[in-house]
C-alpha cells in the first residue's frame, strides 16, 4: 500500500472517532473543517436534518498576494539591541516570530466569514469538528478566528 493511502486511512479513522462524539443540532450546529493542500473549507451542518446551513471556502476569498518579506519582518534594527547597545548575536537570541503564511491568512479569513454567516443565521454556539486533522496550524487559526468573531465552542 502507498504511503498516501495509509495517511488517508489514518485520518479517516481519527475522523470517525471525532464524529462518534460530535453531533450538531439545529440550535447548535456542527462546524466541520476540511483542509486540502492549498485551501480550507468550513461548513455549519445540522445533523438532525442532514442539511448544510452555511459554507465558506478559501477558493473564493479575495485576499491580496503575499506581502513582501521586508514588511513582514519590520522592526529589525540591523542586529543591535536597543537596551544595551550590544550585538544580538553576542548575547541570548530572542525568538523571532515567523511571518504568517498565505494559507494561515486564508484560514483566518474563512473563520471570520463563517462566524459572520452564523451570526446572520442567528447561531451563536457551535460544536467544532476538526475532521481528523490536528488542532494545529490552519485548523487552529480558523477556530481562533471564528471564536474572536463571535462563535462559541
Amino acid at each position: 500500500m502507498s504511503k498516501a493511502y495509509e495517511k488517508r486511512q489514518a485520518r479517516n479513522g481519527r475522523r470517525a472517532r471525532v464524529r462518534k462524539k460530535v453531533r450538531g443540532t439545529g440550535d447548535r450546529p456542527r462546524l466541520s473543517v476540511y483542509r486540502s493542500l492549498n485551501h480550507i473549507y468550513a461548513q455549519l451542518i445540522d445533523d438532525d436534518t442532514g442539511k448544510t446551513l452555511a459554507l465558506v471556502s478559501s477558493l473564493r476569498m479575495d485576499l491580496p498576494a503575499t506581502e513582501p518579506v521586508e514588511a513582514a519582518v519590520a522592526g529589525d534594527e540591523g542586529g543591535k539591541d536597543k537596551k544595551a547597545g550590544k550585538d544580538k548575536k553576542a548575547g541570548k537570541k530572542k525568538k523571532e516570530k515567523k511571518p504568517e503564511g498565505m494559507k494561515v491568512r486564508r484560514s483566518r479569513a474563512v473563520g471570520k466569514a463563517i462566524a459572520e454567516k452564523a451570526g446572520g443565521l442567528g447561531i451563536k454556539s457551535v460544536v467544532f469538528d476538526r475532521g481528523g486533522f490536528l488542532y494545529h496550524g490552519r485548523v487552529a487559526a480558523l477556530a481562533e478566528s471564528a471564536r474572536k468573531n463571535g462563535l462559541e465552542f
